[in-house]
């Protein structure tokens, strides 16, 4: 992908979803220690030609430091990251929030080979029609619905609503606390109120690992869900029940997040190896595990609750209140 088409979808991201115009202060912090942190990093140069620029690995922290507290609220921060980056206790992304700056994260970028680094840099596109429309029909749709029935070839899962108020992460921050977060996004994700309302079967043809890859097996699992809880993986790959063994050590194998990813630039088969980008595929994800830090349950500590896992359905269609609303791979609201 040409160089220009990087560019150009990081101008659109700075625009439009962040809204900044240039009237507030930017400032970047990158590595280069990957080649697509590289091009990142360049792309932000060329949008941003007046911003500060700080390469993290030559910058010593108490100068970093001091470059972000010369910024006021509503300045502008890009993080570009081939892993994350740590300054002792500073939590990066946490402490812009507090201090009221937008933010803009590209974390994990060394885990894309250099045949991902296309679809990366398409998935950073921003279509605000696209994003705002399907999402907010989405969102409203999730909000009333009394079932939502996810389908593959030959399964069928059953979500009994009520579900938990639908969160957006569609690039519009009106009305929000915080402006702007991990990119690429696209997403609209929810939880049934009950999760022992979830029952059937689902087939997943891809999941991560204990080091946040994804991992795509030879052929789709099969997995029984009772009462919210995986019950059954028959036939599964040791690389799929590795992970129920290690998250059944310490709690049981909960389904708590559904997630309808957005992203078109990836699917089933245009993949990124790092799960928190590829979660935003155009098609649905669940989480295994007791922890999901943004809905809070009674008898599921934050704390205490250890895992997350991302899986993803090999969907042929999705239901809500008897309506396909996904189908042929895309959306159709």
């Amino acid at each position: 992908m040409p160089h220009s088409s990087l560019e150009q979808n990081l101008r659109d991201t700075i625009a439009f979803a962040i809204k900044h115009d240039g009237s507030k202060k930017s400032m970047m912090v990158f590595d280069e220690q990957s080649l697509l942190s590289r091009m990142i990093a360049e792309g932000y140069r060329a949008a941003l030609p007046d911003m500060v620029a700080l390469n993290f690995d030559a910058t010593a922290p108490l100068d970093i430091r001091a470059a972000l507290d010369a910024l006021s609220p509503g300045d502008l921060v890009v993080l570009v990251q081939t892993s994350s980056f740590r300054l002792n206790e500073f939590r990066f992304r946490l402490e812009l929030f507090n201090r009221g700056l937008a933010v803009i994260e590209h974390p994990h970028l060394g885990r894309m080979p250099e045949e991902e680094h296309d679809t990366y840099i398409e998935s950073l596109a921003y279509d605000p029609q696209y994003y705002q429309t399907v999402g907010r029909t989405l969102k409203a749709k999730i909000d009333a619905a009394k079932q939502i029935i996810v389908s593959c070839d030959g399964t069928e899962l059953v979500y009994d609503g009520p579900f938990e108020s639908a969160k957006l992460n569609i690039g519009d921050y009106t009305g929000m606390k915080n402006t702007g977060g991990q990119f690429p996004i696209g997403e609209v994700f929810t939880e049934p109120v009950d999760f022992s309302r979830v029952n059937g079967t689902i087939k997943l043809f891809a999941y991560a690992d204990a080091a946040f890859h994804v991992i795509v097996p030879p052929e789709p699992v099969l997995v029984v869900i009772e009462n919210g809880i995986i019950v059954d993986a028959p036939d599964a790959p040791e690389s799929f029940t590795k992970v129920l063994d290690q998250i059944r050590a310490d709690e049981q194998l909960w389904v708590r997040e559904l997630g309808f990813g957005m992203n078109r630039a990836m699917t089933r088969h245009r993949r990124l190896t790092d799960i928190g980008s590829y979660e935003r595929m155009c098609g649905i994800h669940l989480s295994i595990g007791q922890k999901h830090t943004i809905y809070t349950k009674e008898g599921f500590p934050k704390r205490s609750s250890k895992y997350h896992v991302d899986v993803f359905a090999a969907i042929t269609t999705v239901m809500i209140d008897g309506e396909v609303v996904y189908k042929d791979g895309g959306y159709c609201v």
